[in-house]
């Protein structure tokens, strides 16, 4: 089947629902505040319009709605979202209805049901009184908001069940006044030629009126759906930052709006701003709570990361090799690990990232990758550990100053009759020239109370040691028929509120382990700041 574009349009309207259907994510609670920023980062970005929440539906939604007009947004519209009037009661009876008013957006969001199945079974009402339903509450709305969007909650299975009532509901929606007439994909189980097809079906009915596409993600195809939406006729995409959405997510803007931008010639966002994309990225998933997954498409620490030694090699020569685009467009950049399977190529091109000019016939770029083998067969492994290997490579060039000498350390675990938990307890002695510092500390385990020992000890030769925070903490077992015996490699990630980075330790000892991995981290720390200052 041939898609091709209908339309002349060249704007797509980006509407986001981060705030409220993302916030259904489980495991994500938004504070006030948090919604607050997020609004403010996603004003700055360039979204259109910004879903905030259901007022009268919570006393957070109904604040934020409040506390949102102190905010001086440059480019977005704040959009407040609800329901059609519930069956049988009068539109401007409804509390429901009347909350969206006073929220005293410049637009409002309602949804109505246009499948069959649900009005009769869900709202438990007949199918003329849903029509009414949907076109009194569009009408009421319109009287009062400059602009009305009509959700078509599950528009693509009530369009394949029934398809003359489907239709009944957005003429319903059309003689009500609706602005924007958005199709539902709310289970997620639409097809990309299904949605491409229906949706221009709708185009083609309703010319008068403009059409948007909301897509969840349960067949994967969110995505896809939306970009098919648009070669249909939508002007309207709704989804989430990085996908958040009840079950498995909403349709993610961070990769629908890169792709309608640079591969099909829409405008999304102003273009100067979509490389800040991946700072978005990171943005919400921090607030959220969630990392954000290393091999998210376009935004994630791995959309670029290169660890074939043939990849690296022919990416160093011409990017168009294995890159789809030029990832400083959307915030990101080109990474190449260094691994097993890594080549010379991987190795000298981390070298020049770290501004190292070494001829690849060097004798010591040999031993370099000699060094590197040797610990990756006792268990190390870098590719998730970058600030572990700069810090290699930079001390085998002897680049890395001896910040301090580790003299000892030792961990007291206790647990006695009637506590519930056992006390960790860490002692930490270390010296640097004249300077020689002896402490103690507790923690929630041995691996918490060792970190604040060791910080402890180093803060104040180091008082930027305390900006440390311990983000991640990974165990692997690397040889799992040893048993009890067999080697663990730790994983830590910190960050300092400026940048973020991993380190790695092996050793039988899980303890010894983490100790190594630490201390990394805290050099790692050192050696940035060193470099910043000259």
């Amino acid at each position: 089947m041939a898609c091709e574009k209908v339309g002349n349009f060249k704007k797509v309207y980006i509407y986001d629902t981060t705030l409220r259907d993302g916030a259904q994510t489980e495991g994500v609670n938004f504070s006030l505040e948090d919604k607050l920023r997020i609004t403010q980062k996603l004003d700055e970005f360039g979204i259109d319009y910004i879903e905030g929440g259901w007022p009268g539906a919570n006393p957070k939604d109904t604040l934020y709605f409040q506390e949102i007009k102190k905010l001086n947004l440059k480019h977005s519209k704040v959009v407040a979202f609800g329901s059609t009037r519930r069956p049988n009661l009068k539109v401007e009876e409804d509390p429901l209805v009347l909350n969206l008013v006073k929220a005293q957006t410049p637009a409002v969001t309602i949804f109505g049901k246009s499948w069959d199945l649900h009005v009769t079974q869900a709202l438990k009402t007949d199918l003329d009184e849903n029509l009414k339903m949907v076109e009194e509450t569009c009408a009421f709305l319109k009287k009062h908001v400059p602009e009305v969007i009509f959700d078509a909650e599950h528009f693509f299975d009530g369009y394949k069940r029934n398809k003359e009532y489907a239709l009944k509901v957005l003429e319903a929606a059309v003689n009500g006044g609706a602005d924007w007439l958005i199709l539902c994909d709310t289970n997620g189980g639409a097809l990309p030629h299904e949605v491409y097809e229906i949706t221009r079906e709708v185009y083609e009915k309703f010319p008068t009126v403009k059409i948007g596409i909301h897509a969840h993600n349960d067949s994967d195809c969110a995505v896809a759906n939306s970009l098919m939406a648009v070669l249909g006729g939508a002007r309207q995409v709704h989804g989430t930052i990085n996908g958040l959405g009840e079950r498995t997510g909403n349709a993610n803007l961070c990769s629908v709006i890169p792709n309608l931008q640079l591969k099909m010639g829409y405008e999304a966002v102003p273009p100067e701003n979509l490389k800040k994309l991946k700072e978005l990225a990171q943005f919400v998933a921090e607030l959220a709570n969630m990392p954000l997954p290393k091999n998210m498409p376009y935004v994630g620490d791995s959309a670029f990361a290169h660890k074939a030694g043939v990849h690296a090699s022919a990416v160093l020569k011409n990017p168009q090799t294995y890159e789809h685009i030029d990832p400083s467009l959307v915030g990101n950049r080109r990474k190449i690990t260094v691994s097993d399977m890594a080549g010379k190529s991987n190795l000298v091109a981390k070298l020049r990232e770290y501004g190292l000019d070494i001829e690849p016939s060097s004798v010591e770029l040999r031993k370099l990758i000699e060094k590197i083998k040797e610990l990756e067969k006792e268990g190390y492994q870098f590719e998730a550990a970058d600030a572990s290997l700069e810090l290699l490579i930079k001390r085998h060039f002897g680049l890395v100053p001896n910040f301090f000498n580790f003299d000892a350390y030792r961990i007291l675990i206790a647990k006695r009759k009637g506590d519930t938990s056992p006390v960790s307890e860490a002692t930490v002695r270390v010296s640097m020239d004249n300077f020689e510092e002896h402490t103690a500390a507790l923690g929630n385990g041995p691996v918490n109370a060792l970190d604040r020992a060791l910080r402890k000890a180093l803060k104040e030769l180091y008082p930027s040691v305390q900006d440390i925070k311990l983000i991640d903490y990974k165990v692997r077992i690397v040889n799992e028929t040893a048993g009890t015996a067999a080697k663990v490699r730790v994983l830590i990630e910190f960050s300092d509120g400026k940048r973020k980075w991993s380190t790695v330790g092996v050793h039988e000892n899980i303890i010894e382990a983490s100790w190594r991995a630490l201390v990394d981290g805290i050099v790692y720390k050192l050696l940035k700041d060193r470099e910043e200052e000259f």
